[in-house]
């Protein structure tokens, strides 16, 4: 214990110099947590320098911030000016792996300022980001400037209505409730925002479907526009027979019932009827060339009414005689006597065997046929060529036609005196 004894005597004989001492080491102690603890200064350490192109620099100062993902990794270096725009000079820490197709963004903390460089990923692998590496404008996202702010806002605050703005404001006044009034507009202003933002790729979706279509109404506005005209003159006339209108529609439901009535008395035939009308329809739809070539035919120029009074002109009637007379077809079948009357049944095949299509121009041959019929000018493969159409059937309102005539062969004559 007397060595101890000792040393407090001789600190308590030196205690101005020890004090000293004791607030140089406190001094020399705060300096080193403040440059290297606060200010972050490593002299020895090789710190990554990135350089981040930049179309504006953003507010982004010297001596900023570079984060990773809102975390402080390194400092701003220097700002430099280009033709292009600026770029960032960025010293990451070592240590620091960042990576390499990371986009830069420059952010701040507040509207007031407080810029920052901040490097956003979306994953940890590599590749990283080495010293030299450059990362392009395209990469990079500055904040929107107040000036564009405004600028942008000055289109949207022209198109509001001043009268109606100043109404509202008006409105909101009359009452003691007005700024609770005004509190839940802004509030619902608030939600909508919250929940468009929420949506925020569907909501830019929308908006860009939306201009489309309202540029394709833009479009086709004059179109609309006499749209809209010839519907109401539609309209106009309609109105004008809304008489008529109110009649139909009173006498409708009597006419309903006859056709009701109708259908429940032809019930049992009209599955039949319907079948009958589909046979019918398809054999029609496969004839309309030789339809239309029958009563409206190509080679005519002009409509009938035209033709018959082209024949009316120069105080005459015009016309034309031919003196030849026209081919008759043999049609190669058995002929009975025109004084035999037993009215048989006609023959199902009768074709001309002249293939010349100037005869019969109007025949059978030479109108149009469906698709696959074309040139059918002889009786079917297989087919008798002197077969006759099926007996007519007798009912009880057939009027029966016997054979008129004598009895054939006739019987010889009596022989005698």
């Amino acid at each position: 214990m007397r060595w101890l004894v000792s040393a407090v005597r001789w600190a308590r004989e030196r205690r101005l110099g020890l004090s000293a001492a004791a607030i140089a080491v406190m001094f020399v102690v705060g300096v080193v947590y403040l440059l290297f603890g606060t200010l972050r200064i490593n002299p020895v350490a090789r710190d990554t320098i990135v350089r981040v192109h930049l179309d504006e620099t953003g507010g982004l100062l010297p001596d900023q911030d570079v984060t990773l993902r809102g975390v402080p990794v390194g400092r701003v270096r220097s700002i430099e000016l280009t033709e292009s725009g600026a770029v960032a000079i960025a010293a990451i820490r070592p240590g620091v792996r960042i990576p390499a197709d990371a986009e830069a963004r420059v952010s701040a903390l507040s509207p007031a300022g407080e810029q920052y460089l901040d490097f956003r990923a979306d994953h940890n692998d590599g590749p990283y980001l080495a010293g030299g590496d450059e990362i392009d404008s395209s990469r990079t996202r500055i904040p929107v400037s107040l000036a564009k702010l405004l600028g942008d806002l000055d289109g949207t605050l022209e198109q509001v209505d001043t009268a109606q703005l100043s109404a509202v404001l008006d409105e909101l006044r009359v009452g003691p409730e007005g700024p609770e009034k005004l509190a839940a507009i802004l509030d619902g202003g608030a939600f909508l925002l919250s929940t468009l933002d929420s949506v925020l790729p569907q909501t830019v979706r929308l908006l860009r479907n939306s201009k489309v279509v309202l540029g394709s109404v833009r479009d086709v506005s004059p179109g609309l526009a006499s749209t809209a005209t010839d519907l109401a003159t539609i309209m106009n006339g309609a109105e004008q027979m809304t008489g008529g209108y109110a009649t139909l529609l009173d006498r409708a439901p009597e006419v309903y019932s006859g056709i009701d009535a109708l259908i429940a008395d032809n019930s049992p035939t009209m599955v039949a009827l319907l079948g009958n009308l589909t046979t019918v329809s398809q054999m029609i739809h496969k004839r309309v060339p030789a339809l239309e070539e029958f009563f409206f035919p190509q080679y005519r120029a002009g409509s009938a009414l035209d033709a018959v009074a082209s024949t009316f002109r120069d105080g005459g009637v015009w016309g034309a005689v031919s003196l030849y007379s026209r081919y008759g077809c043999d049609y190669n079948l058995p002929q009975a006597p025109p004084t035999l009357t037993d009215f048989p049944e006609p023959y199902l095949y009768t074709y001309c065997p002249n293939p010349d299509p100037k005869y019969l121009v109007r025949g059978a041959r030479n109108a149009p046929h469906p698709p696959g019929e074309e040139g059918l000018a002889g009786p079917p493969p297989g087919a008798h060529p002197l077969q006759r159409s099926d007996p007519t059937p007798v009912g009880r309102y057939t009027i029966p036609t016997p054979f008129g005539g004598p009895i054939l062969p006739l019987p010889p004559p009596p022989s005698g005196p």
